[in-house]
């Protein structure tokens, strides 16, 4: 196929000028092969297995990158989740160790982050399950790398509400240890086996001994189009950027196949979802401002951004037949200028962005609440949005992070990719005596359509 100067000058533009870059090359690592009775000898064997494959999982991304032009911005690993893995060593300070092991592993190797310190708790929770919850605000404090998850609920098995108000009570006691810890958490629903993306990666039990999954992300070019068509209808603009997602996805699977060959090991999925970051363009906010809202939160942004998922999806899977992960649209309020700027100018509340969530398929992410809101409030906001996701078959996801002495209006700035979360308003009336139920949400009848 011949290719012309101008798709030349297109991509690189694209790279140079709108921010495309391969987000994340996340590879999955099964360490069920790693159980061992004796503790000391199963942390050997967790470090040198993670080290040993991170380690070229690093050197061969950067060598691609050069090779391509491509910034492939952060290294990842995802591993077998935690909980399934220490049954013969379920106490607290064993899961801190084999954290801090995790976490050396990372770091010794180049890694940015390492996912898979979780539990899949969606019908009930084992010893390990609630002994790992009960260490997170420990290892979420005092490790640097290790990201958690906690899958809570589905739509086949409901939504487990004992685990959400453990859950509540955990983000609190992290926060005052250390509020970046919190940061470094999620809790699903529906979560996918092969998120390439942080804090929720993990490697599935569905999956094989290593999987390599690319996350891409190029909101900048996204808006970049919106812009050059300002005035035509809606499914003109739906097309001019399925087509322009179908050019970022296959530049992503190009490196995701070739980087998978050249570490030998089977090539996953590619994320199609879009990831800002607090660079200045690229913001998924500024992306709906440009279809004409004057802020994210006006009316009208719940459509607009059911209208950009569609076309990306449709997009990447004109593009690829290994779509998976989230493959949604980040909406992050911290990571994403354009939604600070929205929630600080007052456009974007905490219950217009859990109407957003309802069509961006990724969730209430990384967005700062006062540090003196009840546990119970903090279940009841995770409940809320994961209760969207089991009925409505899709995945969502919250990363919540109360802010000790920080009230609304306040701001905390976390730094580097994290970026900066104006404190949001809570609901102030209670949830206590609902929450104080527990039990478990039944699934939705359309779990039994088998």
């Amino acid at each position: 196929m011949t290719i012309t100067t101008d798709e030349v000058y297109e991509t690189a533009s694209m790279i140079l000028q709108q921010n495309l870059d391969i987000r994340t090359t996340t590879l999955g690592i099964n360490l069920m092969d790693c159980i061992d009775t004796d503790f000391e000898k199963f942390k050997t064997k967790v470090y040198d297995k993670i080290q040993n494959n991170a380690s070229k999982l690093v050197s061969e991304a950067d060598r691609l990158g050069l090779k391509y032009g491509v910034p492939i911005v952060n290294k990842r690993i995802s591993v077998t989740p935690i909980s399934l893995i220490m049954g013969t060593h379920p106490t607290k300070e064993k899961f801190i160790e084999i954290a801090e092991t995790l976490d050396k592993a990372a770091k010794d190797s180049g890694i940015d982050f390492i996912g898979g310190f979780g539990a899949l708790v969606h019908k009930g929770q084992t010893k390990c399950d609630s002994v790992l919850i009960d260490s997170l605000p420990d290892v979420l404090s005092s490790t640097e790398r290790v990201c958690s998850f906690i899958n809570a609920g589905s739509n086949i098995a409901g939504l487990n509400l004992d685990a959400v108000n453990e859950i509540g009570r955990m983000l609190k006691k992290t926060a005052e240890k250390n509020v970046i810890g919190c940061a470094k958490f999620v809790v699903f629903a529906n979560a996918p086996e092969d998120n390439p993306f942080m804090a929720g990666a993990f490697h599935g039990v569905g999956e094989p001994d290593f999987s390599l999954n690319i996350g891409i992300s190029g909101p900048g070019v996204v808006k970049h189009v919106v812009d050059k068509h300002p005035d035509c209808d809606l499914t003109a603009l739906s097309e001019i950027i399925k087509r322009t997602v179908f050019k970022i996805t296959r530049a992503g699977e190009l490196i995701g196949r070739e980087l998978a060959n050249n570490l030998g090991v089977p090539f996953g999925i590619v994320d199609l979802s879009l990831a800002p970051t607090t660079a200045a363009g690229d913001s998924v906010a500024n992306i709906l401002e440009s279809f004409g809202l004057e802020k994210v939160g006006a009316h009208g942004s719940t459509m607009a951004v059911a209208l950009l998922i569609n076309a990306v999806k449709k997009g990447g899977a004109m593009a690829s037949g290994n779509i998976g992960g989230l493959s949604g649209t980040f909406i992050p309020v911290s990571e994403d200028l354009g939604m600070i700027d929205a929630v600080e100018k007052g456009a974007l509340n905490l219950d217009k962005l859990e109407a957003l969530t309802a069509v961006c398929s990724v969730g209430l992410d990384m967005f700062a609440i006062p540090g003196d809101t009840p546990a119970e409030t903090i279940s009841a906001i995770i409940a809320d949005e994961l209760a969207i996701g089991v009925v409505n078959n899709k995945t969502t996801g919250v990363r919540v992070i109360p802010v000790p002495g920080k009230k609304p209006g306040d701001s905390i700035d976390f730094g580097g990719l994290l970026g900066r979360a104006p404190v949001m308003k809570v609901n102030r009336f209670s949830s206590a005596a609902f929450m104080k139920r527990g039990g478990r949400m039944p699934a939705p009848i359309t779990s039994l359509r088998n």
